[in-house]
């Protein structure tokens, strides 16, 4: 069949293409001739096409499994617009009605559909595994084929039950397309398909316009990601959270900033999902704020930069969503927000399932830490992560590569990690040879007399920090490997044994520490140099000579760290201020007008240039849910019903009302307090907040010893700070 068509011909009339990309034409040739293909090429590369022409060329229908509702609606789209036939292309799934469904179907039995794209969910059911059954089927595609493996970071269960499936509906070629997998992942793959003898074409998982940068994620993050989209004015960007929540709150502040975005989900109704996405491609905004749902197939060639706000659960997932960046060839900055703390957030994620999968989920999160801590090229970490060696020293467009750290001889710490390893008989992982390196004698450590060993302790000179580094650098360079299979126990290499046998230099590049970068905050304590130690005494007396003056504690007026924001940002004006953590608008307009003219003044006297800082705005009372508390005690519903309601806990209730007082919005929960306090008891801890220094719950309950429970003292602090402050 293959020799009679004219391949560039079939491409040109049919796309409008002169020439294939890659090795597009020898995949199309091999699934055209009849055996099963299996393909693994990175975002961009040109997928789609090695399906899209055969089933055009040859007889019957394709059958295309794909995992995305949105994905298939775009395909399909693309198909009609190169066809004069709408009935070329079709899709089945949820979304569709019955009449729909019959227009397909009889679509499809006239012989007018070549293309026919279908959920696995939908594949799946009786009747239509029924109706397929009567279809020339030209051959199946497996889209997003990573989906069929745990290892792979999109795992969907109902993938597992293609083959199966496609034997009842009648055998015919199966080709496998996927943009990341592991070897490990490809292997399973092609057993779950039964395709081992299947021709493979890997292109290079090497995409060299793109640029990664990992930043470490501090208090700071969302102004370092307005102030960056402005720089890129007018280019499109996708900014990837993992949580829903996050997806909204960042797509409404940078609205609020004069930044067209939208947000896109999945908990989302299909309609809106379906008109943010098309906005996004037809560039009626700049950025998606999306979950990892968004993108999938989205061909949309000129997105300049992606952001992950959290970090990825796995290095596929990052390389996948990174790869919707860049796709023309031209510029494509990867941009990920790093910190240790998102690591233990999604280990938590993890309990409760069975405990094989938390294994995985668990190796495949210390790979992302591994790639974010190391200060080794990114592009060689990433592609060796995919069985590709990097040969280049310096890829000139990673953040590592551009400003390259100190290297340091190893070869003794080398030595010292293959020794240990061959004392554990190769059955350990990466943090327990660790363990023994640093001679801790944890319950493991104990329970296996590893204590006993020659290396236990050898490694007690260095910390962690370089035997992480260690281990990580002789992976790639090829003197350890790990067992993926078996979770990730670490083995010597050939090359490893000779290098114990006659060993050479071995240069390593210490990891980044990012916890050192955490800790440091801008704008909290008066240590931080940000603030500007005049003023903020300024500052502090000027709030002193007010509450002398109003007979209120200082505290009330502004707390300390909305004093050092002042004595950071230097605000003028009133609308300004409003942009300081713990000023509300109320508090602006009752305080601010003595402090911005002072702030003024200092700024005039000393001739100080402003930083040009971007003033974020905030979103409005931050939330809905904090409106609607607002409402509901406007309304006097008693607060431990309206914790209830709104699903918290009556501390966290307690805690959205101190916010809500502390930014300067009066409210009265007398109603509520009468109803659980004496009037008597009220007016003690009222007086107590009236005469105190600071407004530090510790001291008041230190204060009031067993008397008063945390709650009742937290309860009349809200009506002191409303009631003197607001």
């Amino acid at each position: 069949m293959a020799k009679e068509v004219n391949l560039t011909e079939e491409l040109k009339k049919n796309f409008g293409f002169d020439t294939f990309k890659g090795n597009q034409e020898a995949i199309i040739r091999n699934l055209l001739a009849g055996k099963d293909t299996f393909v693994l090429m990175p975002t961009g590369g040109g997928k789609s096409l090695c399906y899209q022409l055969p089933s055009l060329i040859l007889d019957g229908t394709a059958i295309v499994i794909s995992p995305l509702i949105a994905l298939m609606k775009n395909q399909v789209d693309a198909m009609r617009n190169f066809s004069a036939e709408d009935g070329v292309a079709h899709f089945i799934n949820s979304s569709l009605n019955k009449a729909a469904i019959d227009q397909v179907k009889a679509d499809i039995l006239s012989g007018k559909t070549k293309l026919l794209y279908v959920a696995p969910e939908s594949l799946t059911k009786e009747e239509n595994i029924d109706f397929l059954r009567q279809v020339n089927v030209s051959f199946y595609a497996v889209d997003e084929a990573h989906c069929i493996s745990e290892w792979g970071h999109d795992f969907r269960p109902e993938y597992r039950r293609i083959r199966p499936i496609i034997n009842e509906i009648g055998v015919r070629p199966v080709i496998a397309l996927t943009a990341t997998a592991t070897p490990k992942v490809q292997h399973d793959i092609q057993k779950n398909l039964g395709m081992s003898d299947a021709s493979v074409f890997k292109s290079s998982f090497n995409r060299p316009n793109l640029y990664y940068e990992v930043r470490p994620k501090t208090a700071n993050i969302d102004k370092d990601i307005i102030k960056y989209i402005k720089s890129q004015e007018g280019k499109s960007g996708i900014i990837y959270c993992l949580s829903r929540k996050k997806v909204e709150e960042l797509a409404e502040l940078l609205q609020v900033n004069g930044i067209r975005a939208l947000p896109y989900h999945a908990g989302m109704d299909s309609t809106t999902r379906t008109q943010n996405q098309d906005a996004f491609l037809l560039e009626k905004i700049d950025v998606i704020v999306a979950t990892i749902a968004f993108g999938m197939g989205i061909d949309k060639p000129d997105v300049r930069y992606v952001i992950h706000y959290d970090i990825p659960k796995s290095l596929e997932g990052y390389y996948q969503e990174t790869g919707r960046a860049g796709r023309d060839g031209g510029e494509g900055q990867c941009i990920t927000f790093y910190i240790n703390k998102d690591l233990q957030k999604l280990e938590k994620f993890m309990q409760g399932k069975p405990i094989a999968e938390q294994e995985i989920g668990k190796q495949l999160l210390l790979e992302t830490a591994a790639y974010a801590e190391s200060s080794l090229c990114r592009r060689k970490i990433l592609l060796h992560y995919f069985g590709e060696e990097y040969e280049e020293d310096n890829c000139g467009n990673c953040d590592n590569c551009l400003n390259p750290k100190k290297q340091v001889e190893a070869k003794d710490q080398l030595c010292a990690v293959l020794e240990t390893i061959i004392a554990l008989k190769e059955k350990f992982k990466a943090e327990y040879v660790i363990d023994v390196l640093l001679g801790k004698e944890t319950s493991q450590v104990l329970s296996y007399q590893h204590e006993d060993l020659e290396v236990f302790g050898s490694g007690q000179g260095d910390d962690e920090r370089t035997w992480n580094a260690v281990i990580r650098q002789a992976l790639i360079a090829g003197y350890i490997d790990k067992d993926i299979e078996n979770y990730g126990l670490l083995k010597v290499t050939k090359a490893g044994h000779a290098f114990l046998k006659n060993p050479v230099s071995f240069k390593i590049v210490k990891d980044v520490d990012f916890e050192d970068i955490e800790e440091e905050v801008p704008m909290k304590g008066g240590a931080s140099c940000a603030v500007d130690p005049e003023l903020y005494s300024i500052l502090k007396d000027l709030r002193k000579k007010i509450a002398k003056r109003l007979e209120l504690p200082p505290y009330v007026i502004f707390q300390d760290p909305s004093l050092e924001a002042m004595a950071t940002t230097y605000p003028i004006t009133l609308e300004e201020l409003q942009n300081i953590p713990g000023v509300g608008a109320g508090k602006a307009k009752r305080y601010g007008e003595e402090f911005v003219k002072v702030i003024k003044a200092h700024v005039e006297e000393n001739e100080i240039e402003r930083p040009e800082d971007l003033r974020v705005r905030t979103v409005a009372n931050k939330s809905k849910l904090k409106v609607s508390i607002i409402q509901a005690i406007d309304r006097k519903i008693a607060l431990d019903e309206l914790a209830e309601s709104k699903g918290l806990e009556f501390g966290e209730l307690l805690d959205e009302i101190e916010a809500i007082v502390y930014s300067g919005t009066k409210i009265n929960i007398d109603y509520f307090l009468h109803e659980i306090m004496d009037d008597e008891h009220i007016d003690d801890i009222f007086e107590y907040f009236k005469e105190s220094e600071s407004d530090s719950l510790e001291d008041a309950i230190e204060e009031f010893g067993m008397e008063y429970s945390e709650e009742e003292i937290r309860l009349i602090r809200i009506k002191f700070l409303s009631e003197m402050g607001n």
